[in-house]
């Protein structure tokens, strides 16, 4: 049996961005259980219910949730060597989640232009450090799909680019199930 270095490193890259995605996980639990804690904690402040638009958020949710699915077949296309398919639904997924994040920093722009900044209550420092947090995630998917791309645009899909595409494409499904927990958690119980 031939021993392959690319199906090693492979692994290994593989096995250690879940390790860090797992750090992740600890760090948005603790986000969503100091969120649970101080929700209620709007010390005369408005309240969730009086804050969230529901139809709005249903779009930006739905933009993420569609940039999940063009990552996919990005991811797919990579793997078939397709690089016009790869570029096509790799374009697709940022102009996506760059709309998700212009309505995040939208929501956000509109609270603070109301007087509801982060300072206002525990409630709303909650809410901006974990929706930020998210946002700033994506604020990093969206500029590491850039520097993905221009290596594969030059040099074809290599294993060394399907590698960092993976791990993209781990970290960007794995922001998509995090904005589900905020979706539902943060805006759902919120306006119930």
């Amino acid at each position: 049996m031939r021993h392959d270095p690319h199906a090693e490193a492979d692994s290994l890259t593989i096995f250690g961005f879940w390790v860090y995605l797992m750090t992740d996980c600890l760090l948005f639990g603790s986000l969503f259980a100091t969120y649970m804690v101080l929700h209620n904690s709007t010390h005369g402040g408005p309240t969730s219910k009086e804050l969230f638009s529901m139809p709005f958020v249903l779009v930006e949710t739905l933009a993420l949730l569609t940039s999940s699915f063009t990552c996919g077949l990005a991811t797919r296309a990579a793997s078939l060597n397709q690089k016009k398919q790869l570029f096509f639904w790799f374009v697709a997924t940022f102009l996506l989640g760059a709309l998700f994040l212009g309505m995040e920093l939208h929501e956000f722009h509109d609270f603070i232009k109301e007087g509801n900044s982060w300072e206002r209550s525990a409630f709303l420092s909650a809410f901006f450090t974990l929706v930020g947090t998210h946002g700033l995630h994506i604020s990093i998917g969206l500029l590491w799909m850039i520097v993905l791309l221009v290596p594969v645009m030059r040099h074809g899909v290599t294993p060394l680019s399907m590698r960092r595409l993976t791990c993209f494409g781990l970290f960007w499904h794995f922001l998509d199930i995090v904005w589900i927990f905020i979706f539902t958690i943060v805006y759902l119980m919120g306006v119930s």
